[in-house]
């Protein structure tokens, strides 16, 4: 046998374990498997985590002549699943766990590159889609608008609205729990907060802000200076954001409830783009169950319409939401009912249907429209997006985001056509279809995972704040001053731990210093300083009284201003009364005289 005939047999395991080159390695990247690992499973089809698995072949063949008869009937029906996935961007999802709360808002910049988050564990976190890989998901800052010092006892609330100004990006409206919103930059540093109003003013115009919480808020659609804000006082207030947020105008919404005494809460605003060309809408929702709009440009003194029980009274109606074209108006009601509106005739609703509520325990449950208006998206109770048709408001497509928990927040961006939800499970939930979406979410799926350290992993490492160990004074190193006095380490001596030094400074560090309390170094200075160098001072320790009647002899015998006509002053002559008289003359006038 020649050596040309020899075939040797490939062997895969030994072949996979050999290395198949030299040097630095450049590890490639499988885009189309991290994508497909982010593929949502439909219900009743394989789970997520069994995609990508590898089987053995007999037992595929084995499983394929069994359910053979299955796939046939069930093709029918993945078809038609596809398609709706198609035409929707929800076939595949991202997920971020970075809150420890419910979820109560979210925004996104124009641009689709920076993620913002308000959760009820009162703090706004920022996510950057360009520096997050499918291993890093996590926010690059986390900020608590309301917090004011450092100090654990400082008191938080919890955030209702975010959102970025949709012409300037460069700027967050901040709306939590207390009577004064606040702008932060798209960085998380504060702008300017608004000021808080006099509660004790019954007129609400006279007061400059609002004077109990704030429930939500908005920006203009087309001026990036304008924003309104809702507060549960019963006002509507637009500020003015590039002059520190001033007060532009107030809307005094008068509630026509029996027993409100003309007042009532805000529960939601929008601020609608014009419809050909027309001036912007103003639509706001109220706790009495009525829904007001006003001409988005003023004058705001009486509303261009109102419906006073659009929805049922006492009912929050959180979701609130205008088309693009500014022509119908969307709402969510607390009395388990959503219903479209058209803005040119304000007056009965075009379509109702019944949607459970979650307003009763998240106010800020919301409802939106897509960005071309061809969908409605809203949440449900048991963790379900619903797709509705804008007509007829019947769901088109309901899928499951997170089992058993609310989805509070919604957002479908126009640039990335994704969809972003916000759940009462602390998770936000990106969803996307490859085909259909761009940016956002795709960018971090087609990045190379990073390679975790261990130092990553907070189970594995400890706070040493916890510990008291950030301060290296409070490190005690055993023996430190035996080996000091005995020539070793430092050349210095250490000072002595105990005693006073000469400023009267306790030479321990951990004690506090107690400045000494002596005669002199009290509020008032030297006693003989000031008498020597203060003119009059001796004037404070004398009685004004004595002090003046102690010139009174001197005054009479040698006066100072009448000595001109001291010799020509005549002299003063009292008319003698008789006690005859004197019985005779009323008693107001005697005591007049005896006074």
């Amino acid at each position: 046998m020649e050596e040309d005939d020899i075939v040797i047999e490939e062997n895969d395991a030994l072949k996979s374990f050999l290395p198949n080159g030299f040097g630095k390695q450049e590890k490639e990247t499988n885009i189309a498997r991290q994508l497909e690992g982010s593929k949502r499973a439909r219900p009743g089809k394989e789970p997520l985590e069994n995609v990508g698995k590898v089987r053995h072949p007999d037992l595929e063949n084995n499983e394929a002549d069994r359910d053979g008869e299955d796939d046939e009937d069930d093709e029918d029906d993945d078809d038609e699943d596809s398609e709706e996935e198609d035409e929707y961007p929800v076939s595949h999802e991202l997920v971020l766990k970075t809150h420890e709360r419910p979820i109560t808002s979210m925004t996104l910049d124009p641009s689709g590159s920076r993620l913002v988050t308000g959760s009820t564990d009162c703090t706004v976190k920022f996510h950057d889609f360009a520096s997050m890989t499918p291993t890093t998901l996590r926010a690059f800052k986390s900020v608590d608008p309301t917090a004011s010092k450092s100090s654990a006892s400082s008191e938080t609330h919890p955030i209702n609205h975010v959102e970025f100004n949709p012409v300037s990006p460069s700027a967050i409206l901040v709306v939590s729990a207390i009577p004064q919103a606040k702008l932060l930059s798209r960085d998380g540093e504060p702008i300017a907060e608004s000021v808080k109003g006099d509660m004790y003013l019954r007129d609400m115009h006279n007061t400059k802000g609002h004077i109990s919480e704030i429930t939500t808020g908005t920006w203009h659609p087309t001026n990036r200076d304008i924003c309104v804000t809702a507060g549960t006082d019963s006002t509507l207030r637009l500020w003015d954001c590039g002059i520190r947020m001033m007060q532009k105008d107030v809307i005094v919404h008068k509630s026509r409830a029996a027993g409100s005494a003309g007042r009532t809460r805000m529960t939601a605003v929008a601020w609608g783009a014009s419809p050909q060309g027309n001036s912007s809408s103003l639509v706001a929702a109220a706790l009495d169950g009525s829904l007001v709009m006003w001409n988005g440009d003023g004058p705001y003194t009486r509303p261009s319409a109102e419906i006073r029980d659009a929805h049922q009274r006492d009912t929050w109606t959180g979701g609130l939401d205008i088309s693009p074209d500014g022509r119908t108006v969307v709402t969510r009601g607390g009395d388990d009912t959503i219903k479209l509106w058209d803005t040119r005739k304000f007056k009965s609703p075009i379509s109702t249907v019944s949607h459970p509520s979650t307003t009763s325990q998240y106010s800020t449950s919301s409802i939106k429209f897509s960005p071309t208006a061809s969908s409605i998206i809203t949440g449900s109770q048991e963790g379900t997006l619903h797709i509705l048709n804008p007509a007829t408001l019947k769901p088109e497509l309901t899928t499951p985001v997170t089992a058993n928990s609310p989805i509070i927040s919604l957002l479908w961006h126009p640039k990335l056509n994704q969809i972003l939800t916000g759940s009462a499970n602390a998770e936000t939930h990106v969803l996307y279809n490859p085909s259909l979406s761009s940016r956002g979410a795709m960018d971090i799926m087609s990045r190379a995972p990073k390679r975790r350290h261990i130092d990553d992993d907070p189970s594995l490492t400890t706070d040493q704040s916890a510990l008291a160990l950030a301060d290296p004074s409070n490190i005690v190193t055993p023996s430190g001053h035996l080996a000091t006095r005995q020539g070793g380490g430092t050349n210095t001596k250490p000072p002595p731990a105990t005693g006073l030094t000469a400023s009267g400074r306790s030479r321990d560090p951990r004690r506090p210093h107690v400045p000494l309390v002596t005669p002199f170094a009290k509020t008032q200075p030297d006693a003989r300083h000031v008498r020597d160098n203060i003119p009059l001072s001796s004037m404070r320790d004398e009685d004004p009284r004595e002090a003046l009647l102690k010139y009174a002899d001197k005054a009479e015998r040698e006066p100072m201003f009448t000595n001109a006509w001291r010799k020509t002053q005549p002299r003063t002559i009292y008319a003698e009364v008789s006690d005859e008289e004197e019985e005779e003359e009323p008693e107001s006038k005697r005591l007049k005289k005896k006074g």
